[in-house]
């Protein structure tokens, strides 16, 4: 690598000439465009749907669509919480303001529990959610006496003092308690089977033998005042957000992420309402869910999305019921059988409104193709021309003379084929369709590097790497075809091996045993799998290193289920949608520039400001390009190589030490060794 040295402005003093210098640098390096840090998270949760409402003075509490927020009726503005700002967990189940302690009580679904103050401060109290114990430790309800929360469970009553942030004691009732009422120095215990359960406060409450059952009835009413006062003010608040948490299926094109909700995994369909969500960055855009099918009741769990190359504000979407065709965000039309004759029924009775699509995806000319599960033509064609056809092969055969029952996960790859698995366990397969000549291969021969087979029940999803290589997931890891397997299908599909690196012969499958949702491919190689049950993993270019290993107990993950990934190159941000909603991860790689200019190459943060200890960023690179470090003397205190169009830099020499105060510049070159670009970075200690 040449650097051109009289590019090098050198600053070797800390003299008011320096200093006069720096300024001027900062002011002009603080113009430069503001991107979200490498390494941080973002939630997209939905605040649409107010459930519950507890007012703390001028301060309104709202639990809505499972996720909370507070709105300050004096000054009007809004605050919403989820584990980016705080929040221990998601998916909460019920809050409950606690005036003497002046904290909120905040419950999940998996009993996990938060303390929220008004400033923001949350504590987690952990000990129902960790603890082992026999039953059913769902928490049924929530009622305030004093100082104390008093939790309904699956197996009796847990108190819990809130001011201390611990759990005082916990009643083995034996039975699920739904609701509490205290009353005349006695509380009273409500069973899901009508029970109720009496003992005297100053009584020992840990001793089973101090409850009895009661013939009177206590007045078990649910406590509404705060909902029923402020619901209607409510209503009018915008706390952002998408409608739904439900992200079943996702891409991004040209920058905005578009999204479905519905979805089915083997034989459940979800019974979700048709949902499309787009996040064009700055708002959410909701599409019409009221729908009426052309020959079904209920417009239901959309499965998959297109969006038209050539219009992008034309869209098809698939569904139980058919192809779905909106533009401008407005329904157009649902084609399915009855209105086109290559749609056909997957239902036994052959009744039209279960008509199984999936895999919906627009090839590069305007061509959309769709999969159509349990039909007698499995490949259905809507030309740019206007004109329906169908494909069918013996390959595509399950049942006689039907198609695939669960065909899905539709990509077109760099060659121009389009890939698909069929999510079966009768039937767990990959397919090849060449669009330009009408033909298909089965890829139906799974096992590892020693030739073993393997037994996986599904195949989930497809992705093409950077190399070419197809990949498989599958319920028993990630599998693959390189293009001589492509090209011959006998050899089979492979996992790949990775050395353990021990000094030792011994090797390990890639993520072998680990069911694979869904994969992606950045821009610098790398995959990133979804799991089932086990977060996000992202394995390098080589696919020999784990990089990553995100779930919920290390990072701001909100489920280990995760549904669907997709990635804008752009902005290095990675979507997860998740069985929880929907949050995103900004990665160190983006697209590469096909040439690197003064005009496209820039960091950031810049300046670095004393108190930051991220990663500084450099973007607007060409692929692989080579980086360097310099101080104003011109020595390299850093290099490497760019992840895509990205390099990240972590202020630190090559020793591990953080650099001193001072503009030092990044010089970079092509992967050919040809001459780049100089960037300035400015760092204040």
């Amino acid at each position: 690598m040449i650097i051109d040295k009289s590019m090098l402005k050198v600053f070797r003093h800390r003299s008011l000439r320096w200093m006069i210098a720096l300024s001027f640098i900062i002011c002009h390096l603080s113009l430069s465009p503001v991107r979200a840090q490498i390494g941080t998270w973002r939630n997209y949760l939905s605040y649409a749907e107010p459930q519950q409402i507890q007012a703390a003075s001028n301060d309104l509490f709202v639990l809505a669509s499972g996720s909370l927020y507070l709105y300050n009726k004096q000054d009007q503005s809004i605050y919403t919480y989820d584990k980016t700002n705080g929040m221990s967990d998601v998916d909460i189940t019920h809050i409950k303001w606690c005036p003497q302690a002046k904290r909120l009580v905040v419950v999940y679904s998996d009993s996990n529990i938060d303390l929220v103050e008004v400033n923001g401060n949350v504590t987690n109290v952990n000990d129902l959610f960790i603890k082992a114990i026999t039953g059913d430790k769902t928490i049924n309800n929530v009622i305030v006496h004093e100082q104390y929360a008093f939790l309904a469970c699956g197996f009796g009553v847990v108190k819990l003092d809130v001011k201390k942030a611990e759990i005082s004691e916990s009643y083995q009732l034996g039975t699920s308690i739904t609701d509490i009422v205290f009353q005349d120095n006695s509380i009273y215990a409500k069973s899901n089977d009508g029970t109720i359960w009496k003992a005297s406060l100053s009584a020992n409450l840990i001793d089973p033998a101090n409850w009895t059952k009661t013939n009177i009835t206590s007045s078990f009413v649910e406590d509404l005042t705060d909902y029923n006062k402020y619901i209607e003010e409510v209503k009018t608040l915008q706390p952002g957000g998408p409608k739904y948490n439900y992200f079943f299926n996702m891409k991004v094109h040209n920058g905005k992420l578009y999204t479905v909700g519905g979805g089915f995994y083997q034989f459940a369909n979800f019974q979700r309402p048709g949902i499309i969500q787009i996040w064009n960055g700055g708002e959410w855009i909701t599409y019409p869910e009221d729908i009426k099918p052309a020959f079904a009741n209920d417009y239901l769990d959309v499965t998959s999305i297109a969006i038209d190359p050539l219009n992008e504000n034309h869209i098809v979407v698939a569904s139980c019921s058919g192809l779905y065709e909106f533009l401008n965000g407005v329904y157009k039309n649902n084609y399915t059988a009855g209105n086109v004759e290559y749609f056909e029924s997957a239902a036994s009775n052959g009744s039209p409104q279960y008509v199984r699509t999936n895999g919906v995806i627009y090839d590069k000319k305007g061509n959309l193709y769709c999969l159509n599960s349990g039909s007698k033509t499995g490949i259905i064609k809507w030309g740019v021309d206007g004109q329906w056809s169908g494909f069918m092969d013996n390959a595509l055969i399950d049942k006689p003379e039907h198609s695939m029952r669960v065909m899905k996960g539709s990509i077109i790859d760099s060659r121009g084929l389009m890939w698909f698995v069929n999510a079966h366990t009768d039937n767990p397969v990959a397919f090849c369709y060449d669009i330009d000549n009408n033909t298909i291969v089965k890829y139906d021969n799974f096992s590892n590097e020693d030739n073993t087979p393997l037994e996986n029940n599904w195949a989930t999803c497809v992705c093409e790497d950077k190399s070419g290589n197809i990949w498989i997931g599958t319920d028993k890891g990630p599998v693959y075809l390189n293009p001589e397997r492509i090209a011959d299908k006998t050899l089979g599909v492979i996992q790949h091996k990775v050395p353990r690196n021990d000094g030792t012969d011994y090797a390990d499958y890639l993520l072998a045993g680990i069911e694979i949702n869904c994969m992606t491919v950045d821009e610098a190689g790398r995959k990133w799998f979804g799991t089932n049950g086990n977060g996000v993993y992202l394995i390098s270019n080589d696919n020999n290193t784990q990089e990553q290993h995100f779930t919920t107990e290390n990072s701001k993950l909100l489920s280990n289920v995760i549904e669907s990934i997709s990635i804008n190159n752009d902005t290095g941000e990675v979507f997860f949608g998740t069985e929880k909603g929907l949050c995103s991860y900004i990665s160190d790689a983006t697209t590469a520039n096909t040439e690197m200019t003064k005009d496209n190459v820039w960091a950031y943060p810049n300046p670095v400001q004393p108190d930051y200890t991220g990663p500084i960023t450099i973007v607007g690179l060409t692929f692989n390009a080579d980086i360097k470090i310099l101080s104003s003397n011109g020595a390299v205190v850093a290099e490497g190589r760019s992840n895509g169009g990205s390099f990240t830099w972590n202020g630190c020499d090559k020793s591990g030490q953080r650099v001193a105060s001072g503009v030092y510049m990044v010089a970079t070159a092509t992967k050919d060794g040809n001459k780049g670009t100089v960037c300035k970075i400015a760092i204040v200690r």
